[in-house]
């Protein structure tokens, strides 16, 4: 399993327009991926195509969340995944 820790770089955090935007990019994929906050075990990871999961991380601006997959190219799709969660995408 591939896994990925990431600061939340969007000014208000993963609430509903950087969220949808993350959520889209992930159900693009052929792989499942998991999002939970840094201190979480790994179980309570939630399905990060869904943007209501996402939401109900309650990820803050700052906060480190981890991203969780399994398969081909999940390393290559972690890596895209960070890009995007790495960007303030509020000031786009």
């Amino acid at each position: 399993m591939s896994e990925r820790k990431v600061t939340i770089a969007s000014r208000v955090g993963l609430h509903a327009r950087p969220a949808g935007i993350f959520a889209e990019a992930v159900a693009e994929l052929p792989i499942e991926v998991t999002i939970a906050m840094e201190d979480e075990p790994a179980e309570d990871a939630m399905d990060a195509s869904s943007i209501l999961s996402l939401m109900s991380l309650g990820a803050a601006h700052g906060d480190v969340v981890v991203l969780r997959a399994e398969g081909e190219g999940a390393d290559e799709a972690l890596d895209a995944l960070v890009k995007i969660l790495e960007t303030d995408l509020d000031a786009e």
